[in-house]
């Protein structure tokens, strides 16, 4: 009998052999030796495909888009033109670090990682709640610079209380960091936490095994229960999200569903089964997802960080590794993977290599007919803003601080307004690939948000712009769109805005001021990455 190469490597893995490919120690981490490795790598398979790169972002570009990427909203009026004067040769790498050390920088990588782990929260109205805690959880951690191999066992293995009298609360102060969120609107259910885990940590799908084995997939049907067992002695204390929880130490089998046989804790590869009943089946698998031995932790974590960065990861999706989708880049997902646990799992680390190179500085145009491959990363492409994203940048472009705040009274309006945004303009598609739908549209077009954010009443920049004593039109003008696009107008529009905005009267010239500003928000420069 012939086996093929999968039955071969699989028959190997319940033998409790290691089948899964090996990372060597990295060099030590520079940086910018590293940035240049992987543009070497990404030029010589795009000259062997016979396709030529964008022009480098200008400065302006690459200011706007790698503040939105490491902060979460646009940058300041100030922020851009001092940086558009800065004539220090190494400005970019300047402005990076600067970037990396913002607090702004941690509390988005809580929004983004949020996403990822508990979608829940932008399509489960009780879960909404959780919300703020969770994120203040995740801010600390990055924050604190702590591993991300810590991160992630301190969630997995988050401590339970073992008898109802002490069950945890898991909504008890809503703005309390707390990781328990994680567990909750998973519904304390072992398969969804399992499936959760793997396919966030490892990169690995497998729900399609959940109800039985298929021939050709990687995954098994008990494979997949192997892992749930890990969660089997999670228990939810009554009904609903905010229920106390609690945990078995003892329970360490689960059954897939009524007359099955129960299945017991054993990892997909590599180890064998925990043995140590003196340790928690949680800490063992968390131990064991975010080991230095298992690489697929280390792979799927810095294709991650590629992804938002460059709207597309090596491997994608995201979250589907498998023998039949190849990285675009294989060497450079395992450089990175080396780099990363050799900085102790440093997720700021992998964003200083990445945002250095050639190719995340390169521009979003173009230069031939034909749109290129984006998995040659010729140029960098357009990426959605998040709800976050778009409500961040949206306020600091109107001047809604929350200075204003406090001044006219309208912290409360507004941040119903926020949820609101949020909720309406959560993800519906991958960032590369933004869609718009019609009720974002119409929204933005003319819904009451876009109606306050242009009123000169409502408007802090607006109000500047029209009534800052000397100024001339043309500086006017170029206000509004520093505030937006973080750049002067051309000449085109700049021509074509003197006839607009030369009418007779203050108050249509404010009209006329609103108008322009409606159309900085709403137009793709605005509302999109680039």
């Amino acid at each position: 009998m012939t086996l093929d190469v999968r039955t071969l490597l699989c028959a190997m893995a319940f033998a409790g052999f290691d089948v899964t490919p090996s990372l060597h120690a990295a060099d030590p981490f520079d940086p910018q030796t590293l940035a240049a490795k992987i543009d070497e790598r990404i030029n010589t398979v795009i000259a062997s495909n016979s396709e030529t790169t964008s022009e480098p972002a200008s400065d302006l570009e690459f200011l706007r888009r790698v503040t939105l990427d490491l902060t979460g909203r646009i940058p300041t009026v100030h922020e851009a033109q001092v940086f558009a004067s800065d004539q220090r040769v190494n400005k970019r790498d300047v402005c990076i670090e600067q970037l990396l050390d913002r607090p702004r920088h941690a509390a988005h990588l809580s929004r983004v990682w949020r996403d990822w782990l508990v979608p829940e929260l932008a399509t489960i109205p009780e879960a909404r709640y959780f919300q703020t805690g969770f994120e203040a959880w995740l801010a600390d951690k990055f924050r604190e610079q702590t591993g991300y191999d810590q991160i992630v066992r301190e969630l997995i293995s988050v401590p339970l209380p073992s008898n109802r009298e002490q069950a945890e609360h898991v909504f008890r102060e809503v703005n309390r960091p707390n990781a328990l969120a994680f567990f909750a609107v998973k519904e304390a259910q072992p398969d969804k936490l399992a499936a959760t885990a793997t396919r966030a940590f490892l990169g690995i799908q497998l729900e399609c095994a959940q109800c039985h084995s298929h021939p050709f997939a990687e995954w098994t049907q008990e494979q997949f229960w192997n892992q749930a067992a890990f969660f089997s002695g999670i228990e939810r204390q009554g009904n609903g999200l905010f229920a106390p929880l609690t945990e078995d130490p003892k329970r360490r089998s689960i059954s897939p569903g009524e007359g099955k046989l129960s299945v017991e804790p054993a990892y997909l590869f590599g180890k064998a089964s925990p043995v140590d009943p003196a340790v928690g089946s949680r800490v063992q698998f968390a131990a064991w997802l975010t080991g230095r031995e298992n690489p697929y932790f280390a792979r799927s974590a810095v294709n991650r960080v590629w992804a938002l960065l460059f709207g597309i990861g090596l491997v994608q999706p995201i979250d589907d590794f498998h023998g039949e989708n190849p990285p675009s880049h294989p060497e450079i997902l395992d450089e990175l993977a080396n780099s990363f646990i050799a900085s102790d799992y440093s997720v700021d680390d992998i964003f200083r290599v990445l945002c250095r190179t050639k190719a995340y500085q390169r521009s979003s145009r173009w230069n031939s007919a034909a749109v290129p491959d984006p998995r040659l990363y010729t140029r960098m492409l357009t990426k959605g803003l998040s709800a976050d994203q778009a409500w961040d940048s949206l306020s600091l472009a109107v001047g809604w601080t929350t200075s204003s705040d406090e001044r006219d009274g309208a912290a409360s309006e507004r941040s119903i307004g926020r949820r609101r945004f949020l909720e309406q303009f959560s993800p519906r598609s991958w960032p590369a690939e933004p869609e718009t739908s019609v009720s974002q549209a119409l929204s933005l077009m003319n819904g009451e948000l876009l109606n306050r954010a242009t009123n000169i009443e409502q408007c802090p920049t607006l109000i500047a712009v029209a009534e800052t004593p000397g100024w001339a039109d043309d500086e006017r003008l170029a206000s509004l769109y520093w505030a937006t696009l973080n750049r002067p107008p051309n000449n085109f529009e700049l021509e074509r805005l003197r006839q607009f905005v030369a009418v007779q009267g203050t108050e249509q010239r404010a009209a006329r001021y609103e108008d322009i500003l409606w159309m900085l928000l709403n137009s793709s420069e605005f509302r999109l990455n680039h």
